[in-house]
């Protein structure tokens, strides 16, 4: 069995659109009966045109939203039959989530941003610093530690963000366009990094990019269109 296995996988959206003077519930339906089987170990890329759904699908497998219906197994965790508690915990223990955005704290240093996560899991002080500082070691980052985001380039935000996604050791890495917001050198230094960091730590990774470079360089390609993923 796979080591990432969804099936028939659905996920909608209600918005309200105005009507006759009224507001008129619409549902948007994104996800449409999506398979989607990812091996241990396997770096896998989606692609897919703007707006397809491509982030709502990293959603859904990293729990952040829930599946309408359909099945969704990480691990030999059933993620669609968790409530939300024990989603959350299976999120910050088994998945690590990189954005285009980045999302650091601003009021936070570097190495108070990459430490949250083992803050949130109740790790001891001075190991989640420790464990947080070898990570800003390994990305590069030895001499930013006491940085706020606002001091640093895109690239190093990046870097940041990538050590926190990595620092509790998930199994999973899902990254939702990790060179979008790059110039084209930087984006080639964090697709090189994201490859590093997935061999040295064991990762299977789920990959959402619109570029070629970063998808060439996983293991597979699916393209996500009309609501079902489908290969390249």
């Amino acid at each position: 069995m796979a080591f990432l296995t969804g099936t028939g996988i659905v996920k909608s959206y209600r918005r309200s659109r105005s009507g006759r003077g009224a507001d008129v519930p619409q549902e948007i339906a994104v996800l449409r009966g999506a398979d989607l089987a990812v091996e241990a170990g396997e770096m896998v890329a989606i692609i897919g045109a703007s707006g397809v759904g491509k982030s709502t699908l990293l959603h859904v497998l990293g729990g952040l939203d829930v599946l309408d219906a359909g099945t969704l197994d990480i691990g030999g965790a059933r993620i669609d039959t968790m409530n939300d508690e024990a989603r959350v915990a299976f999120r910050n223990q088994r998945v690590g989530f990189v954005f285009q955005f980045h999302h650091l704290l601003p009021e936070f240093s570097a190495i108070e941003n990459v430490e949250m996560p083992l803050l949130i899991g109740g790790v001891p002080a001075a190991a989640r610093r420790a464990r947080a500082a070898a990570l800003l070691e390994r990305v590069g980052l030895a001499g930013r530690l006491d940085h706020l985001p606002s001091a640093m380039s895109g690239g190093e935000q990046q870097r940041v963000a990538i050590a926190r996604a990595l620092v509790s050791e998930p199994a999973l890495l899902l990254a939702d366009e990790p060179t979008g917001n790059l110039d084209e050198e930087t984006a080639r230094d964090i697709q090189g990094l994201i490859r590093a960091m997935h061999a040295e730590q064991r990762l299977t990774s789920v990959i959402v990019t619109h570029n070629p470079a970063m998808a060439a360089g996983c293991d597979r390609v699916l393209r996500l269109q009309s609501g079902l993923v489908q290969p390249v």
